[in-house]
């Protein structure tokens, strides 16, 4: 039986719309003497992320967390301050290509969502990097309380995009995210990259 043609993108934005310098981490790194990759590792244990990405606290509060967990390493709470800090500065830059599609989906009157599992920065986030008004829709799992890949989520979503899950095309650069969205009713498809831009295109069909 064929799915009914999308008449709703929603779209990641880690990984898809935003992109991270993985230079920025390692610049830090090699500034404070710690271990490669000791930033990232630390501030995505799922204990310790988890509760920043359903609201239970807020990004301050998870940056604290993450600059105690550094103080021995970097040779104090200070310098672990100082580098978390200057870490968390970066804040990301927009993929344009991506961002040119999305303009392009909405200028064919197809609603475009934005879906993250985010903290209480991404109003800020999203001013920062110039995205403030370019989505129909924002769905933030740290404002829901609840993250992807659960199907909680992504019924909230396209409940946001006043749409039915079946015409609703979710875009994601994780597999456990497209897992999540194709069981709650929705049609996804895994990012790799500006190349599938053509498919995305034939997929909503304007």
């Amino acid at each position: 039986m064929a799915r009914e043609r999308a008449t709703a993108l929603l779209l990641d934005l880690d990984g898809v719309l935003r992109r991270f310098d993985p230079a920025v981490a390692a610049e830090v790194e090699r500034e404070y003497g710690l271990a490669d990759g000791v930033l990232t590792e630390i501030a995505m244990q799922w204990g310790r992320l988890r509760p920043v990405l359903t609201g239970q606290v807020s990004h301050a509060d998870w940056v604290s967390s993450v600059a105690d967990a550094l103080a021995e390493p970097a040779g104090g709470p200070e310098r672990a301050r100082a580098a978390v800090e200057q870490w968390q500065r970066h804040r990301g830059e927009v993929d344009t290509e991506v961002l040119d599609f999305v303009r392009e989906v909405r200028g064919a009157g197809i609603k475009v969502g934005l879906a993250t599992n985010a903290t209480d920065l991404l109003d800020a986030d999203l001013a920062t990097l110039g995205l403030t008004g370019e989505v129909d829709v924002v769905v933030n799992s740290s404002t829901l309380g609840v993250h992807k890949p659960a199907p909680e989520y992504f019924q909230a979503a396209c409940v946001a995009l006043r749409t039915p899950p079946a015409k609703v095309l979710f875009v994601d650069d994780e597999d456990w995210a497209i897992r999540g969205a194709r069981a709650a009713g929705l049609s996804a498809h895994r990012w790799g990259g500006h190349g599938d831009l053509r498919y995305l295109r034939a997929a909503l069909n304007y």
